[in-house]
């Protein structure tokens, strides 16, 4: 579930609150500029292949050079913008639930956050050579990536719940007329 204009979200995921982590890694001027809800169960238990996070939501479309393909994702609006902007991004997965082997981790591939923008043929030989980290974790924990890591995710087995707020956050402004969507 993507997740915008929730009342106090954003406070709560600000740099002097939740977001400590990306200021600390950003800077100042990081904020929370998108937030998605997973939330696996036995009713809605999906696999996720290995992909890097490749667009971001602004409160409208608007044709800038670099920008595009456009989308629209529960109403509302997402590009893919130059690389080096999602290089420049950071991801804080905020663990509602315990999330154990078998409870579908996130799966990441160290280092292939340095290797730029990675075309989709190459996407699985990347992984594979870069070797693969399951990101256990208790209720409560916090794990924060670099926004085009290779990451993953399998179907739990057996089903069980696994609730993840993942928020991206960013300290660059996006070029006029486009404006970050926010949370």
């Amino acid at each position: 579930m993507r997740l915008h204009g929730v009342t106090g979200l954003a406070a709560r995921l600000a740099p002097e609150a939740l977001g400590s982590c990306a200021a600390q890694l950003l800077g100042p001027a990081a904020r929370p500029v998108r937030a998605i809800l997973f939330d696996k169960s036995e009713a809605a238990n999906w696999a996720l292949p290995w992909h890097q996070d490749r667009i971001i939501a602004v409160k409208a479309r608007a044709e800038v050079p670099g920008f595009g393909p456009w989308s629209v994702k529960a109403g509302m609006q997402h590009v893919e913008p130059p690389f080096a902007l999602i290089g420049a991004m950071h991801t804080i997965r905020i663990h509602l639930d315990p999330v154990d082997a078998a409870n579908a981790p996130l799966l990441v591939a160290p280092g292939s956050h340095r290797l730029g923008r990675i075309p989709e043929p190459e996407i699985e030989t990347v992984a594979a050579r870069c070797g693969v980290l399951a990101c256990l974790a208790e209720r409560g924990d916090i794990w924060v990536y670099a926004t085009p890591i290779l990451h993953a995710s399998a179907a739990a087995e057996p089903p069980a719940r696994r609730r993840v707020l993942q928020v991206d956050y960013s300290a660059q402004a996006l070029p006029a007329p486009l404006e970050w969507l926010g949370v």
